[in-house]
């Protein structure tokens, strides 16, 4: 450790505390996070030369004497450019203030996929990715802290994509590609692992989940005891390449058969919906829903985690496939009260990628989440 270490720390502490509990005065900053009232007014000076915190007014009037200046994070006066990978017709992206809230979108639709190895910065989706990035750019209003892309596949720690069957990517320095044609710090995830995120910060969470995400993939984010879970090769919740069962299965894009994916991606999911027996039309819906649970069930017990949440399009995560998955999880593992694990569909899942990149680049600027 450093001094400038403990200064970035304390610098997190300061924006962490009005994050969560909103406009304080120096004094009240210096009580709650257990610094002294000289160092915290230094700290703050540092934030509002940043432009990380404003002040927003007096505090109400409650006692005599002339009333103190309320401090908060800059909300408004900052934006994050969010990017979402992961839909399987288009690629999104939008512009977000500092608590999650959408101000403009952009999107495009994906384009056709390559069908051989090309350089990362000639790939079709890649190219695509920077302009759609560039004009989500021109239509902030506020300086931008950075950008943050939820992608499918698997991220390294440095932001490169080492596989992304669905995209067709291997070793796609997505990271790098972006911030040479932007100037920003760019910030990648895996989209389930974004998506965790979000619903660990804006959607009220438990600190022991498991995030499950459906789209052009399907893949799964881990909070355990509050952290984020990501493996010795960063590839923790890659469970749409899990083979499920032993009856073989659909071909599936990576070469096995079998797939999670091939029942539940959102593309598999919709083709099987469209040619299923008009006398069972919710049929994959349950199977799904019961591959799912199976696929899941050892790492529920494993973990104990207590919620299980699966986002998805609206048309097909619904009763039939959250009911399926409960019950089949209930079937497979040791009996608890009903009140102990609960599976629920994701709050507002057209836009969790969104937000959950958005809040990579909140905790790696500022500190907060």
């Amino acid at each position: 450790m450093l001094p400038t270490h403990g200064r970035r720390h304390n610098l997190s502490l300061i924006l962490q505390s009005l994050y969560s509990a909103g406009p304080m005065s120096r004094a009240d900053l210096a009580r709650t996070v257990g610094l002294t009232k000289v160092t915290v007014s230094d700290l703050v000076a540092e934030l509002l030369g940043s432009n990380h915190a404003v002040e927003v007014g007096p505090a109400a009037q409650g006692r005599p004497g002339k009333p103190a200046t309320l401090v908060d994070v800059n909300r408004s006066g900052l934006q994050i450019v969010g990017v979402d990978l992961a839909e399987h017709q288009v690629l999104r992206a939008a512009v977000l203030d500092l608590d999650g809230t959408i101000l403009s979108r952009v999107e495009r639709p994906v384009p056709p996929i390559a069908d051989a190895a090309v350089d990362p910065r000639e790939d079709p989706v890649v190219r695509a990715v920077v302009e759609l990035v560039h004009e989500a750019i021109a239509a902030a209003t506020a300086p931008l802290l950075g950008i943050g892309v939820g992608t499918p596949g698997i991220v390294g720690p440095g932001g490169a994509v080492d596989t992304a069957p669905n995209l067709g990517w291997d070793d796609v320095p997505l990271r790098e590609v972006l911030h040479e044609a932007t100037g920003l710090p760019v910030f990648v995830s895996n989209d389930a692992d974004a998506a965790a995120h979000a619903v660990s910060t804006f959607g009220g969470g438990s600190d022991d989940m498991m995030l499950v995400k459906i789209g052009r993939g399907v893949g799964c984010g881990l909070i355990v005891g509050g952290q984020r879970v990501r493996g010795a090769h960063y590839a923790a919740g890659e469970i749409g390449h899990v083979t499920v069962g032993t009856d073989n299965g659909s071909a599936c894009r990576c070469g096995k058969s079998g797939c999670l994916e091939t029942w539940l991606s959102a593309p598999n999911l919709e083709r099987l919906l469209a040619e299923a027996d008009p006398d069972d039309p919710e049929r994959p819906l349950r199977d799904g829903g019961e591959r799912l649970a199976i696929a899941i069930a050892p790492v529920v017990a494993a973990l104990d985690l207590e919620e299980v949440v699966i986002a998805g399009p609206q048309g097909l995560v619904g009763d039939v496939l959250l009911g399926q998955v409960d019950a089949t999880l209930r079937s497979r593992l040791l009996a608890r009260p009903a009140t102990e694990r609960v599976v629920r569909r994701a709050s507002d899942p057209d836009d969790i990628v969104l937000r959950g990149a958005a809040v990579l680049v909140l905790w790696d600027q500022l500190g907060v989440a």
